[in-house]
């Protein structure tokens, strides 16, 4: 991974992971808000209940007269103490606690308390004045809540990160593979191209000594022509989509012979003849798209044939093929072949286009391809035209 991709890679995952732990934080932040609520609720109404039923009991041992025994609250979370009007200590099962009498509610570090207070018109008669529940429920639970939320929010935000990552991965993927396929087409553009300019500038030199001019010359033309190929399927590649097409009558046999003697001067550098046996034939397409079927499979048959071999283009009935006597394409290969890209196994190379744009000239006008094949025995492909014939 480049640090192009690092910066991308990163960049993702704190605009992903950061706004989706904002969101859940804020989710979990009014839950906790809303936990604390009802726990504070709760505890106050246990506490308020509480009070009440130590202040009945009180004023029902003082109305029979009898003296008020403090015993253990029921629940067991609850603890209480007695005062009198000065804040003395009666009765009480605190440790060292500071009490606000003043506020019915109040809270410390550690608990949480409740003060009731008894009836004036007692005051002469009953010694206790104030009633003090406490309790650490509330503190505690809290702290549970903080404890259970954090984990929750960690454990998200781990699954989050992991699925984030995975997801940019995922996402990078196809940016990677057409980050490479481009780096390999720049590459092989500069070999591609690098062998017919440096025949085209040995045979100008050559030329210019006078040495065997004849020759000389098919070379310069051969180049001269490769160089026109390649860059026609480069361009074709790159803008055929903004270019303007136009379908027309074309003598379909007409066509295929010109674009014949037009790579004769490529094959004779390699020895290679090429054979024609075209039928008469019209088809109603666009004329550059239909030299672009042509021209590929001949420039591919002539790319992978061996030296001093043979080539047939024939045109039969609307069935048109190109038969070479080369190295061959695999089975497993011949599906792959009309991808982009996508090279066959030969030491000149190539841009790995020219059948993509084969395939996808078939593909707009419902042309009908088929390939037959063995390694090391040569490839024919097949292409009818029937859709497109007059």
């Amino acid at each position: 991974m480049n640090k192009n991709e690092k910066k991308a890679l990163f960049s993702f995952l704190f605009i992903y992971i950061g706004s989706t732990v904002l969101i859940l934080f804020i989710l979990l932040l009014s839950y906790y808000k809303k936990e604390i609520d009802m726990v504070d609720r709760r505890c106050s109404i246990e506490m308020s209940s509480a009070a009440n039923m130590l202040k009945a009991n009180i004023l029902n041992a003082y109305m029979e007269k009898v003296p008020f025994i403090p015993t253990p609250l029921k629940n067991e979370n609850l603890k209480y103490g007695l005062f009198d009007k000065n804040g003395k200590v009666i009765f009480s099962q605190f440790e060292n606690s500071k009490i606000d009498f003043d506020k019915e509610a109040s809270h410390n570090e550690s608990h949480s308390f409740h003060v009731a207070k008894l009836e004036e018109h007692h005051d002469e008669k009953i010694d206790i004045k104030y009633i003090v529940i406490e309790t650490n429920q509330i503190i505690s639970d809290t702290q549970k809540l903080k404890i259970y939320i954090s984990i929750i929010l960690l454990l998200a935000t781990c699954f989050i990160g992991g699925i984030g990552y995975l997801l940019a991965k995922l996402l990078l993927k196809p940016v990677r593979e057409k980050v490479e396929q481009m780096d390999k087409f720049i590459k092989d553009s500069a070999h591609e191209l690098n062998t017919p300019i440096a025949v085209l500038m040995t045979s100008t030199s050559a030329l210019k000594q006078g040495r065997n001019a004849q020759k000389m010359l098919k070379y310069i033309i051969s180049s001269a022509k490769q160089i026109s190929q390649l860059y026609n399927d480069m361009h074709y590649s790159a803008f055929n989509e903004q270019d303007i097409f136009l379908d027309v009558n074309i003598d379909f046999a007409e066509l295929v012979n010109e674009s014949v003697e037009f790579f004769q001067d490529i094959a004779i550098t390699k020895g290679i003849r090429i054979n024609e046996e075209l039928e008469p034939c019209d088809i109603f397409m666009d004329k550059t798209k239909t030299q672009k079927i042509v021209n590929n499979l001949i420039s591919n048959a002539i790319k992978y044939s061996k030296k001093d071999a043979q080539i047939t283009v024939k045109l039969k009935g609307t069935i048109f093929s190109v038969q070479d006597f080369g190295i061959g394409i695999e089975q497993k290969d011949q599906e792959e072949i009309f991808k982009r890209y996508k090279r066959g196994e030969n030491f000149e190379g190539g841009f790995g286009i020219g059948l993509d744009i084969v395939n996808g000239v078939c593909k707009e006008y419902d042309l009908k391809i088929s390939l037959k094949s063995r390694k090391n025995e040569g490839s024919t492909f097949f292409i009818d035209f029937k859709s497109v014939a007059k």
